[in-house]
């Protein structure tokens, strides 16, 4: 009981809105300095553990991938694809939404980061989308549901670090997100085409001018190379997922220096936002580790453990309240908060149900994209919001996300029915 009181007073300190990184740290060694069976001793193996995270191979692929993201940010790549992607679609009523959502699933094929993708579509897709007189909840909602797909298409952060605390190949998990994550860029479209068949006024025709295929495929064609060089790498293992993202670091700086748009200012913008996003993430991860072993030590994961599988035993039951339990959890805390502190607990309950780790992280994955969409403290809303600027009404953002967080909840049911979504490619 002490345990899950610990876990309480870091939900309500990370709700409040202190830094996460200190909530795990201090919430830990008050705990361990005030029950006098534990002691500052159980911090002993912390130094080995820290050593083990910043020699760990695989999340060295976090800071490569965030860097491949950032320097494509400022390639132009996004605003040729959308322009590309627009004149193809042009006849189509709502065909300039439908080309924000697969550039926004290239993008998150490309990056991986779903807050350069936001900014990128908010300031690039939004402003097109209004002129041609899109409705705006429609507008605002295609651009922060497509730009956040980069949470579960490949290659995602998010799956890297569900890689790491479950212990499980983060290429195994990029294989078995594919369908999953095309299965929701699906039911974006489809959405899109059939609320605007029988609503044609809020998605007009766009009067985009005839682009050449030449022009086409110099804005298609390259950054689809290398996704498929750094995907397809990992996929064949002929590489890992860490010397694939240094190799996309590499493609990524060859596309912005045919694009004429690589400079230094570029590459001191890339370098040091990620040295941010890392750091920001690594201390995370440092102080759940703390976290984790005081909380372990005073029987939180055991009690856990034992009340799923001993007094409930029921595996559907467990993967509803998990499932549950992670998306009203999304409303308030980021993805990386809920990655560090609700899985590691729920980690040994999916063990001994026997239940497909792979899977279960896909699962997750899924459910974890919902809360950068899902009010009042989605982190996509707030990127819209920040780069529309008074453009556009937060309660008209709200209004537009609805139906797409609905659709990812119909995604993830789907995932739960066939199972084999996820295994397609595996």
């Amino acid at each position: 009981m002490i345990a899950l009181f610990m876990f309480l007073i870091v939900l309500v300190l990370l709700l409040v809105g202190i830094p996460v990184a200190f909530v795990f740290g201090t919430v830990a060694m008050i705990f361990a300095f005030f029950i006098p069976q534990l002691g500052f001793g159980v911090f002993d193996v912390l130094a080995f553990r820290i050593f083990g995270l910043m020699s760990n191979t695989t999340l060295m692929a976090v800071p490569l991938f965030i860097a491949m993201g950032l320097v494509l940010e400022k390639s132009k790549m996004a605003e040729r694809l959308l322009v590309s992607m627009s004149a193809l679609f042009r006849n189509v009523r709502g065909g300039l939404a439908v080309s924000v959502v697969l550039v926004g699933a290239m993008l998150a094929a490309s990056t991986g980061i779903v807050s350069a993708s936001v900014v990128m579509m908010s300031v690039i897709a939004l402003p097109l989308m209004l002129k041609a007189g899109y409705d705006k909840g429609l507008a605002s909602g295609t651009v922060a549901a497509s730009g956040t797909l980069g949470q579960i298409i490949p290659p995602s952060i998010v799956l890297i670090i569900l890689g790491d605390v479950m212990s499980v190949s983060v290429g195994d998990l990029f294989k078995g997100a594919i369908l999953p994550g095309l299965l929701l860029v699906g039911l974006y479209v489809a959405y899109i085409l059939i609320r605007a068949y029988f609503q044609p006024s809020i998605a007009p025709i766009s009067s985009f001018e005839k682009v050449s295929i030449k022009e086409i495929i110099i804005s298609i064609i390259p950054p689809l190379l290398l996704m498929g060089a750094v995907l397809g790498s990992i996929f064949t293992g002929i590489a890992s997922p860490t010397e694939s993202a240094a190799f996309g670091v590499v493609g990524a700086m060859l596309l912005a220096t045919l694009n004429k748009s690589f400079s230094f200012s570029m590459l001191k913008y890339a370098s040091l936002g990620t040295v941010k996003l890392s750091g920001m993430i690594f201390m995370i991860f440092i102080g759940a580790t703390a976290f984790s072993l005081v909380f372990n030590e005073l029987g939180g994961s055991d009690f856990i453990l034992e009340f799923f599988s001993e007094d409930i035993a029921n595996v559907w039951i467990f993967i509803g309240i998990a499932m549950l339990s992670i998306f009203i959890l999304g409303f308030f805390i980021d993805f990386i908060e809920i990655s560090f502190i609700i899985v590691p607990i729920l980690v040994p309950v999916m063990n001994a149900f026997g239940i497909d780790p792979i899977w279960f992280a896909v699962l997750i994955a899924l459910n974890l994209q919902a809360s950068f969409l899902t009010p009042p403290f989605g982190l996509s809303l707030f990127f819209l919001k920040g780069a529309a600027g008074n453009t556009i009404k937060t309660m008209e953002i709200y209004k537009g996300i609805v139906p797409f967080i609905l659709l990812q909840l119909l995604g993830l049911g789907l995932v739960i029915l066939f199972p084999n979504l996820v295994f397609a490619f595996l």
